[in-house]
């Protein structure tokens, strides 16, 4: 029996190539995303393009009941939805701060709710939280972008548990440097919040730093590969750590002092390109 996939965010970079490679190896692949338009051209794949918009509560239960009403099942689910808004914590409005929890967490959470009942029924399933290696520190401008993350991390692993007794693995990926439309949207928005603010001196050192990390970045392909790994796994990991500077970095983090880390990262920033 085919295996029914469920990805948000399909639209690029992670989720689209993920759909991708998945339909490739026989699987069944809804590719959901707000805009369909760009979802396209996944269908000559084989790919089923579903509209979902992960902040509206009626668009998360059609899309959930569209899948079930065509095959009765969702055997992984993939939240990839996500995204990067960058600014220093001064000078972000606190809707822009709850709108990134809205995306990046309380979305994941409310489709995660609608699937879970569906994936109990059949005692198995699969789900994939992608989150980042930001969800291990920090960074300056990026406070509320890391918040979602650190949220999702400490999510993951109370859902886990939860669902353990459900035959249900979840399954977190914290990718490193992705070439995808993340790091623009995030430096832009930088920029535009903080660019002329008293962070701006920082902040322009910190945009060098972004631009880049994207020549240096892996190909989406990489997070897909490890996907894949998961879903095909009979106990995978409940973490999984990818992508350019991934591995360094989580290194680092747990060897040096918060201090000494904080000293490393800024330097990082700081330094002429």
């Amino acid at each position: 029996m085919q295996k029914v996939v469920l990805i948000t965010g399909a639209s690029a970079g992670i989720g689209k190539e993920s759909a991708i490679q998945l339909a490739s190896k026989g699987y069944i692949v809804y590719a959901a995303a707000r805009r369909t338009n760009k979802l396209k051209e996944l269908e000559s794949y084989g790919i089923r393009s579903i509209t979902l918009d992960v902040t509206q509560e009626d668009s998360i239960i059609n899309c959930v009941k569209t899948i079930i009403k065509a095959g009765n099942r969702i055997d992984i689910l993939v939240n990839n939805a996500g995204y990067g808004s960058y600014g220093a914590v001064e000078d972000v409005p606190i809707e822009e701060a709850k709108y990134q929890f809205e995306v990046n967490i309380f979305g994941l959470a409310r489709l995660s709710q609608e699937i879970i009942p569906h994936m109990r029924n059949q005692k198995s399933g699969k789900i994939i939280n992608i989150s980042s290696i930001g969800g291990r520190f920090g960074e300056p401008h990026g406070a509320w972008y890391h918040a979602t993350k650190f949220a999702l991390e400490g999510f993951s692993d109370s859902l886990r548990m939860e669902l353990k007794q459900f035959g249900i693995d979840v399954v977190v990926v914290q990718p490193g440097a992705i070439t995808s439309e993340w790091n623009k949207i995030a430096r832009d928005k930088m920029f535009q919040t903080s660019g002329s603010t008293a962070y701006g001196d920082l902040v322009k050192k910190h945009i060098s730093l972004f631009k880049y990390a994207e020549t240096r970045s892996s190909s989406p392909k990489v997070i897909a590969d490890v996907i894949f790994k998961a879903i095909k796994s009979s106990r995978p990991k409940t973490r999984y750590v990818a992508g350019e500077g991934a591995k360094p970095l989580v290194f680092l983090k747990k060897l040096l002092s918060d201090k000494s880390f904080d000293k490393l990262l800024l330097g990082q920033i700081s330094k002429k390109r």
